[in-house]
């Protein structure tokens, strides 16, 4: 890919036309280079350094990529922070094939999540518990934001993501379904369930109360001392993802 067009998956826009996303410092690249070894598309990234990373890349990428070297101007265009590392992956999207669901996965639903941080935090905490996939509303950031690419620590390379899930499908695809409720059973009491899919809404609004309730989803609730109104989504994910698990 041109260095011009690199620059320009900064954008939404282009990451949907080009099927490519951006990925950023050591950490990311040594994350993308150890998923590569399973995943086949991960291996047609392309990788963007100034010069002062040629002995790094000599000494740490085992990866075989296309490696172009640029000057700090053209590398600072094409970063999405303040004081860019110096070196940029460019990842192609997951074939189809590759995030269709399988029939052992358990999924996380967000309706409409906004805040790049919550989702990145929220597919770290998939890949770190693994057997997850995460299933995006129409609405919702795009999981390819850069943002949500640096939160992730590398986690998005892991999860399989699948955008613009209509909620109204959620019934037939995964039978029984979880949500959380003030109102709901206390959390503990979902480990002996077999729920496959728990449903979270929008940072602020939550999920709309008629679509909530066409899903026919068990309610649950997260104890707490009644001080503040609520948690952060990516926390309630966390507890919630676990408890699952457990």
């Amino acid at each position: 890919m041109k260095a011009d067009d690199v620059k320009k998956l900064q954008q939404k826009k282009y990451r949907s036309e080009f099927r490519h996303y951006l990925v950023e410092g050591e950490h990311l690249v040594l994350e993308l280079q150890k998923a590569a070894a399973t995943q086949p598309h991960l291996q047609r990234s392309e990788l963007f350094i100034t010069e002062e990373y040629s002995d790094w890349v000599a000494h740490n990428l085992t990866l075989d990529i296309r490696v172009t070297v640029v000057g700090k101007k053209s590398m600072a265009q094409m970063s999405d922070t303040k004081s860019p590392q110096g070196i940029i992956a460019v990842v192609p999207f997951a074939p189809a094939a590759e995030t269709s669901a399988a029939d052992s996965d358990k999924a996380v639903y967000l309706h409409e999540v906004q805040d790049p941080g919550n989702l990145g935090t929220i597919l770290r905490t998939l890949g770190w518990f693994g057997g997850f996939r995460c299933l995006l509303s129409a609405g919702s950031v795009d999981p390819y934001n850069p943002k949500v690419v640096r939160s992730s620590m590398g986690a998005i390379f892991h999860t399989p993501i699948e955008q613009d899930v209509d909620i109204s499908a959620l019934p037939q695809r995964f039978g029984s379904i979880a949500c959380l409720d003030m109102q709901g059973e206390p959390l503990s009491s979902i480990s002996d369930s077999k729920h496959r899919c728990f449903v979270f809404g929008n940072e602020a609004r939550g999920v709309p109360r008629e679509q909530l309730a066409a899903l026919n989803a068990q309610a649950y609730t997260i104890p707490g001392s009644g001080t503040i109104e609520s948690l952060n989504l990516a926390s309630a994910v966390n507890m919630c993802v676990y408890e699952l698990m457990r």
